[in-house]
């Protein structure tokens, strides 16, 4: 039996709804408070069901349906709808272990082979409305209630994502045992805020990982003669967009290629920073509008604000410029 809830019916499905996002933080004391999340190492998306169909859709608004054909039900078959769901598109290496590298060339497009497009799942983690109810101002609690009766699970390829009631740092444990980033933390009562960064989810990681926005890149020398050495990498701060270092480490060939052809076409005359580079860095930049974000892997942080031994994991089209923060 389906729960009964406490918001708005009697609604239309909304068509957009930004997913909440969690702040990063330190594993909360009160257990008795929280539920404890794995968090997973793939691309948010919303889910829209509504007339035997589904529709999936990035934290910046992409609409990523076509990428995703095998993640859709036989038509007909959905036994729940209209419903907005959120939840993260993952694909597991021969381990078990999601691999965010493993979707890049989901992300890229079509031109991938069926080799190198690794099949995906959809773990749902929370339901936002469902039957023409609004679920915004339900406690989280109740939420993963009413989603553990839905019935995701009948769609090939998606699940419900765990939810555990604590300890905390067991649950923390675990991720690290299983090869997970980390754990996200969520408040029993807390509602469901789109759009904000709210202190009522909270992140908790063991692998070191900043967002950055590229602001440019250097030329290679070696083996990269002609090509990209490493990439001009920013984070948005109160006077624009911070040098924050460079990577050069972590990318194969066909992917310098595949960002030589994204830069193509956003060529810039000057740097997009607001702090300076050193003088031979600016020497041997070619500055890009600071449109592109990614993702890198790093160690820390030096004491003049520079990424320590930082490597490339790979784009982020799911996320804007915007949504870049300082981990």
């Amino acid at each position: 039996m389906i729960l009964a809830m406490n918001g708005s019916t009697g609604t239309a499905m909304p068509q957009s709804i930004a997913p909440m996002l969690a702040t990063a933080g330190e594993l909360p004391t009160d257990d008795d408070n929280w539920a404890f999340e794995f968090k997973w190492d793939g691309i948010r998306a919303v889910s829209y069901v509504e007339n035997g169909e589904i529709r999936f859709v990035s934290r910046n608004d992409n609409d990523l349906t076509g990428g995703f054909g095998e993640l859709q039900a036989p038509a007909g078959f959905l036994g729940f709808g209209p419903a907005v769901l959120d939840g993260e598109i993952v694909a597991f290496d021969d381990t078990g272990v999601p691999s965010f590298q493993l979707l890049q060339p989901r992300i890229h497009g079509p031109a991938a082979s069926a080799v190198q497009r690794r099949a995906a799942a959809y773990l749902v983690f929370d339901v936002v409305f469902l039957h023409g109810t609004l679920l915004l101002d339900e406690p989280y609690s109740q939420r993963r209630l009413l989603l553990e009766q839905i019935g995701v699970e009948d769609i090939e390829g998606w699940a419900v994502a765990p939810s555990f009631p604590g300890p905390g740092v067991d649950v923390f444990g675990a991720s690290i045992d299983q090869g997970l980033e980390g754990l996200v933390a969520k408040r029993l009562d807390s509602r469901y805020t789109p759009g904000r960064r709210s202190p009522a989810w909270i992140k908790v990681k063991h692998v070191k990982t900043q967002e950055v926005v590229l602001g440019g890149w250097t030329r290679g020398g070696g083996n990269r003669s002609g090509t990209i050495g490493a990439l001009l990498l920013g984070i948005p701060g109160h006077d624009g967009l911070e040098y924050v270092g460079k990577v050069g480490s972590g990318f194969d060939f066909k992917e310098l290629a595949m960002l030589g052809r994204r830069f193509a076409g956003l060529v810039a005359d000057r740097s997009p920073f607001s702090t300076l580079l050193s003088t031979a860095e600016a020497r041997s930049a070619t500055w890009v509008r600071p449109e592109l974000v990614a993702e890198v892997t790093f160690t820390g942080w030096t004491n003049g604000g520079r990424l320590r031994h930082p490597v490339w994991r790979g784009l982020r089209l799911d996320k804007s410029p915007a949504d870049v923060t300082l981990e």
